[in-house]
C-alpha cells in the first residue's frame, strides 16, 4: 500500500535545484547594476515592482481561477495614499509609506473583496472592473484632494530613517534598486509559502473542480475572500514602491487599461507557473519601454506580441519553456 501510495502522490518538487536556481536568481539581480547602464537599472527597478503586482494577481488568476480586471485600483490606493501622505502630512519616511500603504489597500480589498468574492467568472472580472473605475472617477473629480488629470508630486523619501540614500535623484536610484530588491525577496518568499501551504493547495482544489471542493468540506468563499485580500495587499505594496520612482500619482495609474497592463505581464510570463509571473513581470516592462522608444504604434505592437503569444505559447514564456523541457526528456527516455 506504502508503494502505491507513493506512485500515486504527485511529485514533490526538486528542493535542491530550486534553491540553486534562487540562489543563482538573486545573485544574478544584486550584480545587475554593476553590468547594467543606469538607465536599465531603473527599468529593472520597475520591472521587479511589476513583478510585485503580477505575483499578487496570479494568486487569483492562477491559483484560484478568477480573472480580475480591477488591480489598478489597489496598485492606485497604495500610490495615492503615499502622495496624500506626503501633501498633506509632510511625512517623507518610506518605512511609513509602505505601512500606511499596506493599511490602505488591505482596507480597499476588504470592501471590494466582499462585494466580488460572491461571483465567479465573467460576473466576477466585471465587478472588480466597475468598482476600480469608481476610484479612478473620484481621482479625477475629487480635484482640490487628488490634484485631478495634474496628479499630485511625490519627492525622494528617506530609506530607514535616512541612514541610506544617496544624494540628488541618481544616488536616491541605486540606493533604491537594492530596497525593492529586498522587498521583492521577500514577497517571492512569501508568495512560495501560501501557494505550496495546505492553504495554497485548497486555492488550488477550488479552481480544478469546486464542486468536489466544496465536497470536501472547504468554504469556498471564505478562501476566495483570503486569496482575494492576500492579492489586493501584493498590487497595493507594488503601488507603494511605484510612486517615489515615478515621482507623481495620476488618475492613468487607476484607469482599467493599467489592469489590462497586469494581466497582459502574467499572460507573458505563464500564469500557471509560479516564476511565470516574474519573469513577465520585467519582460513586459523592458518591452513596453523599448516600444514607446521605436515606433509611436507601440500598442499595436504589444497587441500582436500578446496574439502571437496566444497562438504560440498559450501557457506564456516559462510555461513554453517547460513544455519544451519536458519533450525532450521523454525523447531522452
Amino acid at each position: 500500500m506504502s508503494e502505491l501510495a507513493a506512485a500515486l502522490s504527485p511529485p514533490r518538487p526538486r528542493v535542491g535545484w530550486i534553491a540553486l536556481a534562487a540562489l543563482v536568481a538573486v545573485i544574478a539581480l544584486a550584480v545587475a547594476p554593476n553590468i547594467l547602464t543606469s538607465y536599465q537599472t531603473l527599468l529593472l527597478i520597475y520591472g521587479l515592482d511589476m513583478a510585485i503586482a503580477t505575483l499578487g494577481f496570479n494568486l487569483l488568476l492562477g491559483y484560484t481561477g478568477l480573472l480580475s480586471f480591477g488591480h489598478s485600483a489597489f496598485f492606485g490606493v497604495g500610490a495615492y495614499t503615499v502622495a496624500l501622505l506626503v501633501q498633506y502630512l509632510d511625512i517623507r519616511s518610506m518605512e511609513l509609506y509602505l505601512l500606511v500603504g499596506l493599511l490602505a489597500s488591505g482596507i480597499t480589498a476588504v470592501v471590494f473583496g466582499y462585494l466580488c468574492v460572491r461571483h465567479t467568472r465573467f460576473y466576477f472580472a466585471i465587478l472588480t472592473l466597475a468598482l476600480s473605475q469608481v476610484l479612478w472617477s473620484l481621482a479625477l473629480k475629487l480635484f482640490w484632494l487628488t490634484g485631478g488629470t495634474d496628479g499630485m508630486r511625490v519627492p525622494v523619501p528617506r530609506l530607514l530613517g535616512g541612514l541610506i540614500g544617496g544624494a540628488g535623484f541618481s544616488g536616491f536610484v541605486s540606493t533604491y534598486y537594492y530596497y525593492v530588491l529586498v522587498v521583492f525577496i521577500a514577497v517571492v518568499a512569501f508568495m512560495w509559502v501560501v501557494v505550496h501551504s495546505p492553504f495554497g493547495k485548497a486555492l488550488q482544489a477550488i479552481r480544478d473542480n469546486e464542486t468536489r471542493a466544496q465536497f470536501l468540506g472547504l468554504s469556498i468563499r471564505h478562501y476566495r475572500y483570503a486569496a482575494f485580500l492576500i492579492s489586493g495587499i501584493l498590487t497595493g505594496l507594488a503601488g507603494v514602491l511605484w510612486v517615489p520612482l515615478n515621482a507623481l500619482a495620476t488618475p492613468d495609474i487607476l484607469y482599467w487599461p493599467f489592469s489590462g497592463e497586469i494581466v497582459f505581464a502574467t499572460l507573458l510570463g505563464g500564469f500557471r507557473t509560479f516564476v511565470g509571473p516574474i519573469v513577465g513581470g520585467i519582460v513586459y516592462t523592458f518591452l513596453q519601454t523599448y516600444a514607446v522608444a521605436e515606433t509611436q504604434y507601440w500598442q499595436f505592437l504589444l497587441g500582436v506580441v500578446l496574439v502571437v503569444l496566444i497562438l504560440l505559447l498559450p501557457t506564456g514564456i516559462v510555461g513554453g519553456i517547460e513544455s519544451a523541457i519536458s519533450r525532450w526528456r521523454g525523447k531522452r527516455r
